[in-house]
């Protein structure tokens, strides 16, 4: 079904802070985008990108957590970017939040069309799909959301290196089992990185790492404490708590 027909549901996220409209069907915000907002260290008066945006959920909940940075969510599905506008609009943020229909991967000229120039921005958040294209869904939405086209990682982060000012900060939450890769791909234009795990539950192996990571430093590595999401028993733990339903800053 064509995501401009789909029929949405109205979620409450951060314990009640946004209220987002989102498909029914296909991909849905999850902890994915609340922890990846939370690590991003903007300030007032900064410019904020949030790549592959979705409904909005990372880049708006940077904007209620954040007072006074503009955000510009950056979406290639028309119908998903359209509903991260209504979403601004609704939550009373569209004075700072701005959606544009663009794939991450396209030619500067396509970026500048939208007012996003070369080091003009202070952050970049991003939750890329990551999944190999045999292991996702086959409902449309959920596919473009998740699956990985060979190449993609690298495309965002030299996006992200060109639109960040210099010393500017990337953000990206990423499959645990696949940080090789993410190192690997930033070591060309950024450095300073600083690297925290995500549990699922206690002595269970990182699900996620979330990386932020300066460009243009050389200052070398920082693995931080992890993140556990729950319990043995499954209740969420109270750190966890405190991000997602809280709205709490994960300082990386």
């Amino acid at each position: 079904m064509p995501a401009e027909a789909a029929a949405v549901s109205a979620d409450a996220v951060l314990g009640g802070r946004l209220i987002l409209r989102q498909p029914l069907r296909g991909h849905r915000v999850g902890h994915d985008a609340i922890l990846l907002a939370a690590a991003t260290a903007a300030h007032g008066g900064e410019h904020a990108l949030d790549f592959g945006a979705g409904v909005g959920g990372a880049g708006l909940a940077l904007a209620r957590r954040v007072d006074g940075v503009a955000v510009t969510l950056v979406e290639i599905d028309p119908a998903l970017a359209a509903l991260a506008r209504e979403n601004a609009e609704r939550n009373g943020l569209a004075a700072r939040v701005g959606a544009v229909c663009l794939d991450v991967g396209a030619p500067p000229a396509a970026f500048a069309a939208a007012g996003l120039y070369p080091e003009s921005v202070a952050c970049v958040l991003m939750n890329p799909p990551f999944n190999a294209p045999q292991n996702v869904s086959p409902q449309a939405g959920r596919r473009l959301a998740h699956a990985a086209s060979e190449g993609l990682l690298p495309r965002w982060i030299d996006a992200a290196a060109r639109l960040l000012q210099s010393r500017g900060a990337l953000t990206l939450i990423w499959r645990a089992d696949a940080l090789a890769e993410a190192l690997a791909t930033l070591t060309q234009d950024f450095g300073a990185v600083a690297l925290l795990p995500i549990y699922p539950k206690p002595e269970a192996p990182a699900i996620r790492v979330l990386l932020r990571a300066v460009k243009g430093s050389r200052a070398p590595l920082t693995l931080l404490p992890g993140l556990t999401l729950a319990e043995t028993d499954g209740t969420p733990t109270s750190e966890a708590e405190a991000v997602l339903r809280g709205g709490a800053a994960l300082p990386l």
